[in-house]
C-alpha cells in the first residue's frame, strides 16, 4: 500500500523515557521578568529620554541670545541620551533584581546555596 502515510515508531513504552509531565521539582525559575514590567521599563526609558531632552533644550535655549535653535537641538539631545541612558540603568538593575527575587522565593530551605542565619551564629 504506497499510498498510506508511515507512521512513526511508537515509543511511548520504552523505559528510559521521560515522564511526560515534569514535577514540581524540576521547576527551574527564569531570570525573564514579565511582559508588563519590561514594558513598563520600555515606557519610563522614553519617559526619562523625553524629559532630559526638554531639560537640555530649555537650559541652552535660556541662556542664548538671538538665533541658537542648532545649539538648543544639541543641548535637547544631549539632555535626551542622558536622562534615557540614567533611566535606562536603574531600569535594568531593577529588572534583574525582580528576577532574583523570584529565584530565591522559589528556593527550597535546605538547598545547597541557603545559608541561613549563618552570619548570626556567634551571638552578641
Amino acid at each position: 500500500m504506497p499510498d498510506e502515510p508511515h507512521a512513526a515508531p511508537d515509543t511511548s513504552d520504552t523505559p528510559d523515557a521521560p515522564p511526560a509531565v515534569p514535577g514540581a521539582d524540576d521547576y527551574a525559575p527564569s531570570a525573564l521578568p514579565s511582559t508588563g514590567a519590561r514594558v513598563l521599563a520600555f515606557l519610563s526609558i522614553l519617559v526619562g529620554g523625553l524629559c532630559g531632552g526638554l531639560i537640555g533644550w530649555a537650559f541652552v535655549d535660556l541662556q542664548c541670545d538671538g538665533d541658537c535653535s542648532v545649539a538648543a537641538g544639541l543641548g535637547g539631545l544631549v539632555g535626551a541620551v542622558g536622562g534615557a541612558g540614567g533611566v535606562a540603568v536603574v531600569a535594568v538593575l531593577a529588572l534583574r533584581a525582580m528576577g532574583e527575587w523570584r529565584t530565591v522565593a522559589h528556593r527550597r530551605p535546605g538547598d545547597a546555596g541557603d545559608a541561613g542565619d549563618a552570619g548570626d551564629a556567634g551571638g552578641p
